[in-house]
């Protein structure tokens, strides 16, 4: 039996990656798990969590599945890529997928041109349509500073544990993430010691990578890793 657990981002929820799952889900009989970290979801509640609570949660459903699979393959979106980082330097995961891995975080250029965008929509009268305002707006609202602190233990914890390992790595960036800027992947794809990594920019693809760009090269590229 196959495992594969999927770790969402940072005041994410399981529908960031949820199209990656269903694809794998459609294509083999593997169990497959998204959990929802501590004060995540729909609705956001990060003022009592920490980052122990994240990497906690993820790694008691990785645990659930080591102790039942053969083989178990992790997935983690944005933070869930260092959490994911993390947990397979510590534990005998078989192959690591990151997705637009928050090892650096914040693409200037491209928050310009997102906040172009926005402004642009907003004198036509049509923010309300633009899908990016919509997913940040309530984000940005209820993300407490602690929260944000926060995340970046979790990248200080993440990054020493690229060196230490060494399974087979697949890296995707999209190339107009507002987010998390393309030298984040090329930093990961440095930084690892696996001998076989894959490095995929995923044109026109912005951060949330499973919703946007070309999905379906995505896909098929991460579950062809996946089954050799």
């Amino acid at each position: 039996m196959i495992g594969c657990l999927l770790v969402h981002g940072f005041t994410g929820a399981p529908y960031e990656v949820e199209p990656l799952a269903e694809y794998i889900k459609e294509h083999t009989d593997w169990t497959v798990v998204a959990p929802i970290l501590p004060g995540h979801g729909e609705t956001l509640s990060l003022k009592s969590v920490s980052c122990t609570d994240w990497i906690d949660c993820a790694e008691r459903e990785l645990l659930t599945l080591l102790g039942k699979c053969e083989k178990v393959y992790v997935i983690g979106f944005s933070m869930g890529g260092l959490i994911a980082a993390y947990l397979a330097a510590r534990h005998p995961i078989s192959k690591l997928v990151f997705l637009s891995a928050a090892a650096k975080y914040v693409n200037p250029s491209q928050v310009k041109e997102d906040v172009l965008e926005m402004v642009h929509d907003f004198r036509r009268k049509q923010l309300h349509e633009n899908e990016l305002f919509l997913r940040y707006r309530e984000k940005l609202i209820m993300t407490p500073p602690s929260a944000a602190r926060e995340f970046q233990k979790v990248v200080r914890l993440a990054r020493p544990s690229l060196k230490k390992i060494v399974v087979p790595v697949f890296i995707a960036q999209g190339t107009s993430d507002g987010i998390v800027p393309v030298a984040s992947a090329e930093y990961i794809y440095s930084r690892v010691s696996s001998a076989e990594r894959h490095l995929h920019y995923s044109a026109g693809a912005k951060h949330l990578i499973c919703h946007t760009g070309n999905k379906k090269e995505l896909f098929e590229k991460v579950f062809t890793f996946l089954s050799e």
